[in-house]
């Protein structure tokens, strides 16, 4: 008779793994509390007098009253924070709309190219972000540019200010757009396998009822993959998030996100550890909060169709 019992290796596995997923989170939340003297000797452990020291240099821009260890704000988190929260939700809300129509007609439609198309919103994706920062930036200082001369550029100039020519490089459009492109292959790739497990029954019968294409996209596809929309939000704006590279190139003063401000804070002669343990908490709320409501979704998604027996 085989036993139930576990095997004997499988708890400590189990431990070191977990060990290994939770301890850098509570290693970096202690060193948020720690000045920097504290950090560098790593004499105190986890045992030390805790300060919000930290976190008041680092949003020493929004708090409603001046740190007093604080001579300067230096430290802009909030402006960058909001800049990161306007990307991330519209490049993620722009793919998911546009991901989910394409997949839909790579699954649901014949044409001439489509298993060629499907193959190579896959092959996109494999393609190394810092392969495109050097065209993207070309791109977006030359070619995408309105000219100062004409009637559109004269309009902004008046209304907004500035001196040159008004491209995208250092906009927020700029970067959604190549957010969005950064990730809709992936989108596209994932959802497919979603919309190929809805019935073709179910949007027939709409059809019958009188539903119209865009009633049976809408009303009858997409309730039916909100999991596999969940599941591309997540990984979207985790990625839109977090992404450093092709931001710093793109990004100017005023359009810098967090990931920006973290690394620009760490210089030759002085990196604020504290501070950098501080902001990386800071950074890690939004893609918890998004990823907790994005997985409510899913498991919604899943248990929708389940029956009592």
């Amino acid at each position: 008779m085989q036993s139930d019992r576990p095997n004997p290796a499988f708890y400590p596995l189990l431990a070191a793994l977990i060990f290994m997923a939770v301890g850098p989170i509570v290693l970096m939340l202690a060193n948020s509390f720690k000045l920097d003297v504290d950090i560098i000797s790593g004499t105190s452990g986890l045992f030390f007098l805790p300060t919000i020291q930290n976190y008041e240099t680092a949003l020493c821009d929004v708090l409603w009253y001046e740190p007093e260890h604080l001579d300067f704000c230096q430290f802009k988190f909030g402006g960058a924070f909001i800049n990161s929260i306007i990307i991330a939700l519209v490049s993620t809300a722009l793919t998911l709309v546009l991901g989910c129509m394409a997949a839909y007609a790579l699954v649901r439609f014949r044409f001439m190219g489509r298993d060629a198309a499907s193959f190579t919103t896959l092959m996109v994706r494999m393609v190394p972000p810092a392969v495109l920062l050097v065209p993207v930036f070309g791109l977006w200082n030359n070619d995408f540019c309105i000219g100062k001369r004409t009637w559109l550029g004269e309009l902004i100039r008046d209304s907004f200010g500035g001196r040159g020519d008004v491209c995208l490089e250092g906009t927020h459009s700029g970067i959604i757009l190549i957010y969005v492109a950064m990730n809709l292959p992936f989108v596209i790739w994932i959802l497919q396998s979603f919309i190929v497990q809805v019935p073709r029954s179910l949007e027939e019968a709409a059809r019958v009822d009188g539903a119209g294409p865009f009633q049976v996209f809408f009303q009858i596809v997409l309730p039916l993959i909100k999991p596999g929309l969940a599941a591309a939000a997540i990984f979207t704006f985790r990625i839109a998030w977090n992404e450093y590279l092709l931001a710093s190139a793109l990004s100017d003063r005023d359009t810098k996100t967090v990931p920006i401000l973290i690394v620009n804070n760490v210089s030759e002669f002085n990196i604020e550890w504290g501070v950098i343990m501080a902001t990386g908490m800071l950074l890690a709320i939004p893609p918890i909060i998004f990823t907790l409501f994005a997985s409510r979704q899913i498991i919604t998604g899943m248990t929708a169709g389940a029956v009592k027996g």
